[in-house]
């Protein structure tokens, strides 16, 4: 084995040698294979992710809710006014500030709750994964998101 094969030929213009890739292949398999799971309850991904989100945190503003999935407010924003004309979320302006949207689940959105819990049991008895695998695999893959997040914000 060469040195570049030890380190994942970074090297290589070979489509299969790009980690970029692997990871996008992976996200679809993952996305793919969530997909049955979340049609029984009505849901696409992203608007899994949303309520995830507002399950764990209750209601906040548009802006935090875009922060915490790492998500701009232009993308967030249909997929909150898909949630609502579901009946799942609700977005009101802040008594507080008239600039901010507030967004919370309603009482529907807590019905699918605990179906929703379900999802990643699921999914790891469809992939075979172990707990212990899957906590190295998030690890490493957190590891990955900060050093690209810092790489891509440039030096400071």
């Amino acid at each position: 084995m060469t040195n570049q094969e030890d380190t994942g030929d970074e090297g290589s213009p070979r489509l299969e040698d790009q980690l970029c890739f692997a990871l996008y292949a992976a996200q679809r398999a993952v996305t793919s294979a969530y997909r049955p799971l979340l049609d029984e309850l009505g849901l696409t991904y992203p608007q899994y992710l949303v309520l995830l989100v507002l399950w764990e945190r209750g209601e906040m503003t548009v802006k935090e809710l875009a922060g915490a999935l790492r998500l701009d407010y232009g993308t967030v924003s249909p997929l909150l006014k898909r949630l609502e004309s579901a009946g799942l979320v609700r977005r009101e302006r802040a008594a507080s500030d008239e600039r901010s949207v507030l967004v919370a689940c309603t009482g529907r959105a807590e019905e699918l709750r605990e179906r929703a819990a379900r999802v990643p049991g699921a999914l790891l008895a469809v992939t075979d994964l172990g707990g212990a695998e899957v906590a190295r695999l998030r690890a490493e893959l957190w590891r990955l998101a900060e050093k690209a997040g810092a790489a891509a914000e440039g030096p400071r």
